[in-house]
């Protein structure tokens, strides 16, 4: 499947996108990060996706643009009544989900498998 960017890796799995940054998503990056998440979103309403799993395993941070990417991504998961599960969140990306009361709204969880299986699940 065709990435909409370079800023992310994309996989179609069964029913579930799992998007995977690159690199940090930083606000200096913002034009970058509206421009992928709008093809993140083409891709959820293209296909047959109900599900994301995010996956930060390469990445140490993100800032408010990436936040905002991420409601958007899971207003159209739950439009779908899909879940949406974020993984492999270094402890900086753990306290800002956690400060911000993000990790109330997504699953956090150890590993991909752990993200696959809990949106699955639900």
């Amino acid at each position: 499947m065709a990435e909409p960017s370079s800023i992310f890796d994309i996989e179609h799995i069964d029913e579930i996108l799992v998007v995977t940054p690159k690199a940090n998503l930083r606000e200096l990056d913002y034009q970058q990060i509206e421009e992928s998440g709008r093809g993140v979103l083409g891709m959820l309403a293209d296909n047959s996706a109900r599900s994301v799993v995010m996956d930060f395993h390469r990445t140490d941070y993100y800032g408010s643009t990436a936040l905002a990417f991420f409601l958007s991504v899971w207003k159209a998961v739950r439009s779908r009544d899909g879940q949406m599960a974020f993984c492999n969140l270094s402890e900086h990306e753990s306290q800002i989900l956690s400060l911000m009361r993000l990790d109330t709204l997504w699953s956090v969880c150890g590993t991909r498998e752990e993200a696959l299986a809990t949106v699955r699940n639900s």
